[in-house]
């Protein structure tokens, strides 16, 4: 009886899944849970959705696959790669062709499309899809997925965790109460396509705040709390207990 292993297979070799795909690190690679779920997937179908990755799979008939996201504006092409069994004997054949997302930020809907053989389309093997009157274009859908807010917010140990969603590029700043509205002395950080992040430690109490570009200040879009400060300015408001 002939034994069988499973060895992934791209440009590449030897990669694991990360934040936004893969990155460079040795075949043998520890990460268990996540060998157990590329190794436990006899055919490809439907995505498969863990409280830490999305794994989107296909035919191995398609000579290549990738997959943009709405959150990244679709602005980037990850690669799928080939999970492949090679015998005893040496003898590999392709199972199927993986992209997996780890998940950073758990949308509670996440949308995507699939550039197939450099043809753009939905996921034939997610039947979920959604049509878009502005661009009249499908769009594949993954829904309750669990959300966690993708919003400014105050976290534990007194920390505020400051969120920005807009263009990407930019370089963002932010001033407030805490910095006597110096805006040069935090810079956000973009983790992602459009999406700006900078964790601060502040003690229990109630700020305004302003993102800048330069020295124009820019409302928080993903905090409703606003007020006008006795100066006329308008600023958003975080408050830490």
């Amino acid at each position: 009886m002939k034994m069988t292993k499973f060895v992934l297979m791209s440009a590449l070799a030897g990669f694991f899944c990360t934040g936004m795909g893969f990155a460079a690190a040795p075949a043998n690679y520890q990460n268990f849970e996540l060998d157990t779920l590329l190794h436990n997937i006899e055919k490809p179908g439907e995505p498969i959705v863990t409280e830490d990755y999305i794994i989107f799979t296909a035919n191995t008939n398609n000579r290549s696959v990738g997959i943009a996201f709405d959150f990244e504006n679709y602005q980037v092409i990850h690669p799928f790669q080939v999970l492949s069994n090679t015998d005893d004997e040496g003898v590999s054949t392709r199972k199927h062709l993986f992209y997996c997302y780890q998940r950073q930020h758990r949308f509670d809907t996440l949308k995507y499309r699939l550039v197939i053989d450099g043809l753009w389309t939905t996921d034939p093997l997610n039947p979920n899809k959604e049509y878009d009157n502005q661009v009249n274009l499908y769009f594949s859908k993954l829904e309750n997925l669990g959300q966690i807010k993708i919003e400014t917010e105050a976290t534990s140990n007194d920390t505020v965790k400051f969120i920005y969603k807009g263009e990407s590029g930019l370089k963002l700043n932010l001033a407030g109460t805490f910095t006597n509205w110096d805006p040069w002395i935090y810079q956000l950080e973009e983790i992602q396509p459009g999406l700006y992040e900078l964790e601060l430690p502040l003690t229990s109490g109630t700020y305004y705040y302003n993102y800048y570009l330069g020295l124009t200040p820019i409302l928080d879009n993903t905090n409703p709390e606003k007020i006008y400060t006795a100066d006329g300015r308008s600023a958003s408001v975080i408050r830490v207990n």
